[in-house]
């Protein structure tokens, strides 16, 4: 960074660096964002939290220039003006570091910090100059690699620091941080913690997003909340507690869900499916439960926590390290999904259209790929009578809006795509079924049908696990809920527990504060 722009920013304190005004942003069918603020200080550790689709991205690819606002106004020093994409944003003083770091492995530290600004000479690149040119920075940050090292060799955490690198050389100002600590051990999260705030110190603006309690209290002089794309509000680190933040967050209307009645007695069946000790040694760690016949399991946690690779290890399609599980009274070893399926579970992916669908396939193909088995004939020739009538049974049942069968899967909407492809696991008649965000990306009519098949489904005995990052849905559907934090199962809500299924005793629980002790006591 040059003195001039460091002196600058160190004397321009007394107003904001940046100031977002009455920022929205609609997406076909979802307002993300409604007349939302955020101030942001020179030498400020400025925190955004709030749940998973709360809006906190968006608003930051807004800031990025990835993402266009539809309204408002964004200031940088008092001067407004306007983010046409990242260059614009970069040539601001802004830099953003994403979860998914946005590195060439194939790079050495130098060509990845000075892409874009490469050193020539002669018309080739002048790798020496440019390791100089890096050498300094890297130093700075505390670096224990040099700027020859190919970034692919790098662990995470020294990746965090070439994209520090990156942003100092390029005269940042501001630098947002999208959870950064994710896949950190505590040592290496120390040392960030450490080049914040040497960052700070400069009078570097820092917002900082992050779920994790403990980390908000360490780092930040303030936060800002967002709850449904809207802003709650802003507090001072001297202001801040667990119980008004985490009701900041969930603070929500659940009335537009489906609710369980509550005032039924937790009478569910014999265990189906039993899980002891399951882990991968990366994203799972040791995790036991119990999912009965008839019950409908939530589990809830924040990104990262290892929900997705829990319910992946079940269904064999990631490799377990250790544990085992059990479906009835028999132990399934689950090397591939195929193990998984014949046993009787069935799992609906998170991502239907990369993993799930056949998007240029009909809905007839989509709905009866999982029972070819079952209508072919002796010399392999496919019943096209069996296939055609349970496909209608299935639009019947699940009430898919398609005038015709033949219709191919990706023309239609979200919600009736997700019904396809349900419709298409219960083909295989499971005894078990995990939903993956069952209701992502599909609307609000949608979402009430799906509830519906759900309950359906759990009457008749299926044992259902319902992953969502959505509280309200779990909260609304759910006899019990398990919650995880960092690859563990951090409590339980619901059915027996004598803990009622409050969603800010789930925040509570996933984020790790205090409250979660209390209410595990």
């Amino acid at each position: 960074m040059s003195a001039m722009l460091q002196e600058k920013i160190r004397t321009d304190g007394h107003r904001p660096l940046l100031a977002m005004r009455g920022i929205t942003k609609n997406f076909p069918g979802v307002k993300a964002l409604a007349n939302v603020q955020l101030d942001v200080f020179p030498g400020e550790i400025h925190a955004l939290m709030g749940e998973n689709g709360a809006g906190k991205s968006t608003l930051m690819k807004i800031l990025s220039g990835a993402y266009q606002a539809d309204g408002g106004t964004i200031e940088i020093q008092g001067k407004t003006v306007s983010i046409s994409g990242p260059m614009a944003a970069k040539a601001l003083g802004i830099a953003i570091i994403y979860q998914e770091l946005a590195l060439a492995p194939n790079l050495t530290v130098a060509e990845n910090i000075l892409l874009g600004r490469e050193v020539l000479k002669s018309g080739f690149l002048n790798r020496s100059a440019m390791a100089k040119a890096c050498q300094g920075t890297l130093a700075e940050l505390g670096a224990d690699f040099d700027s020859s090292t190919l970034v692919g060799s790098l662990s995470l955490a020294q990746r965090q620091q070439v994209e520090i690198a990156k942003a100092l050389i390029s005269d940042c100002r501001m630098l947002v941080m999208d959870e950064p600590t994710t896949s950190l051990s505590s040592r290496e999260c120390d040392r960030l913690f450490k080049v914040i705030r040497q960052l700070k110190s400069r009078g570097i603006a820092i917002v900082y997003i992050s779920h994790r309690m403990s980390e908000i209290y360490e780092l930040s002089d303030r936060v800002t909340v967002l709850r449904d794309g809207t802003f709650v509000g802003c507090i001072a680190r001297s202001d801040l507690s667990e119980e008004i933040l985490v009701r900041m967050m969930v603070g929500r209307d659940l009335s537009s869900f489906y609710q369980k009645d509550r005032k039924a007695k937790y009478a569910p069946g014999p265990v189906l499916l039993s899980v002891h000790n399951l882990r991968d040694d990366r994203k799972v760690k040791d995790v036991s439960f119990d999912l009965h016949a008839g019950e409908i399991l939530g589990l809830a946690g924040l990104v990262g926590a290892g929900r997705t690779e829990l319910a992946r290890l079940i269904y064999g399609a990631e490799d377990r390290k250790g544990g085992s599980v059990i479906l009835g009274s028999r132990q399934l070893l689950a090397r591939h999904p195929i193990d998984a399926i014949k046993a009787g579970i069935a799992y609906l992916t998170e991502d239907r259209k990369q993993q799930g669908l056949f998007l240029d396939m009909s809905v007839l193909k989509n709905v009866n790929i999982s029972a070819i088995g079952a209508d072919s004939g002796l010399l392999g020739i496919l019943n096209g009578q069996s296939g055609r009538t349970r496909c209608a049974k299935a639009i019947a049942d699940m009430k898919i809006a398609v005038a015709d069968p033949s219709t191919n899967v990706g023309s239609l909407s979200g919600g009736n795509q997700q019904k396809v492809l349900l419709a298409r696991l219960l083909q295989t008649h499971p005894k078990v079924l995990i939903l993956d965000e069952p209701t992502r990306g599909v609307d609000v009519g949608a979402k009430s049908e799906i509830y519906r098949i759900i309950e359906n489904l759990a009457a008749l005995g299926t044992g259902i696990l319902v992953i969502s990052s959505e509280l309200p849905e779990l909260i609304g559907i759910c006899d019990r809920i398990l919650v995880m934090r960092e690859g563990r199962i951090s409590g339980v809500v619901g059915g027996d527990t004598g803990a009622a299924i409050d969603s800010e005793a789930i925040i509570a629980m996933a984020t790790g504060s205090a409250t979660a002790q209390k209410i595990r006591n």
